[in-house]
């Protein structure tokens, strides 16, 4: 009899291993990191009185529903493309680059930061372990697939800074620097084979073109020009195009994506597509076929705006080659920003500043349809998965 209730004990333990391993398998991380500083005041980004600590949710998006995980404090903004954060590969870790701070010498007022916080994912729960500096208001943030190599574009002093990656330590290994102070340095994205980065300038409207070798990052010097304010910009899984959106001139124009051939000798713009109001985010979806846009669509503007609206856009487009063809479009919340793919396609995380919250999306190949919200304290403004 306790031999057999053993090997019962023993089947049960085991069975409940396989379960929680499957679980896991199962499980995909999403980081939002979210600024507690950061209000609208009719159309202006306002620091509120005694502002609330700014915080990073992580996420079970492979969960049905989504689910938070955990949420806890660690330094962010809204200023800069929701690209802030960028999770390894094997969702070990993850950075948080912090633009702005509240400044020490005016309550009132915001000030350039340089902390990037390093957390670890697999900390039961995830936390912050180790905080390391970039340069001159860092936001967008990149690994490559191999995990051994971030960069972090510096909007603030017209840089990239360069991190080495072993493990889970995090150590700064360069910069480089535009020789131009306002060429405002927005986003990075890592080529899928790790040999080409490509830098948003929203500053002088450019998109520096690096070289990669290692952990040996040089400026190549040459630049693409394509849309005005080029911003959140990424390259498809199989690193054949890559996509920036622009944000345009804050007029009200409907602003644009760019598509970037990356097959032929150097990287050139060969399309550009409509797109909304300030185009925020761009998100492939894992197997390519689709991409992800949000679009403020004025509704961060002053209700008095002539081209003010009460949502913004999270618009789908399908990709052939270079080709975009749009084939879904869904309202969420006001002051749009980040977006997020589950791992099959059918799930999306759309964020709205003002309501606190990630909206939760189903997708079928031809429809958006809502699915819930996910609240988290403070405005969510930067948001990735592994891959990204």
């Amino acid at each position: 009899m306790k031999f057999r209730t053993s090997r019962i004990c023993a089947l049960f333990s085991g069975l409940l291993a396989l379960t929680l391993f499957a679980f896991d398998a199962a499980a995909q991380l999403a980081v939002s990191s979210n600024d507690g500083k950061a209000v609208l005041v009719n159309g202006v980004n306002t620091v509120p009185a005694n502002p609330a600590d700014d915080t990073v949710t992580v996420i079970d998006l492979g969960a049905t529903p989504p689910k938070v995980i955990v949420e806890f404090k660690a330094p962010s903004s809204v200023v800069g493309p929701p690209q802030n954060v960028a999770v390894a590969p094997d969702e070990s870790i993850a950075l948080v680059a912090s633009n702005m701070k509240v400044n020490p010498a005016d309550a009132t007022k915001t000030a350039p930061d340089n902390r990037i916080s390093v957390i670890d994912l697999k900390a039961k729960p995830p936390a912050v372990i180790a905080t390391v500096e970039a340069g001159l208001g860092p936001t967008g943030t990149a690994f490559n697939r191999a995990g051994t190599l971030a960069l972090v574009a510096n909007r603030n002093d017209g840089t990239v800074s360069i991190f080495k990656i072993a493990g889970k330590t995090v150590t700064a290994a360069g910069k480089i620097d535009f020789g131009n102070p306002q060429s405002g340095p927005s986003s990075v994205a890592i080529s899928p084979d790790g040999k080409m980065a490509l830098v948003t300038r929203d500053g002088d409207h450019r998109i520096s073109i690096l070289s990669i070798d290692g952990d040996k990052v040089e400026d190549t010097k040459r630049i693409l020009t394509g849309g005005y304010r080029p911003y959140a910009i990424e390259f498809s899984p199989k690193g054949d195009i890559a996509v920036v959106g622009n944000q345009g001139g804050n007029a009200g124009d409907v602003d644009t994506v760019c598509v970037i051939d990356l097959k032929g000798k150097a990287p050139r713009i060969v399309h550009t597509v409509d797109v909304g109001q300030i185009v925020e985010d761009v998100a492939f979806s894992n197997d390519g076929k689709y991409i992800a846009f949000t679009a403020q669509n004025g509704s961060a503007r002053a209700p008095t705006h002539p081209f003010y609206n009460d949502s913004s856009l999270l618009i789908v487009y399908r990709v052939n080659g270079t080709a975009l063809t749009k084939v879904a479009e869904a309202k969420f919340g006001k002051w749009g920003q980040g977006v997020a793919w589950s791992r099959n396609g059918k799930t999306l995380l759309a964020q709205s500043m003002v309501d606190n919250a990630l909206a939760v999306f189903s997708f079928d190949g031809k429809t958006l349809k809502p699915a819930g919200q996910i609240k988290v304290k403070g405005g969510p403004e930067g948001l990735r998965t592994a891959g990204r």
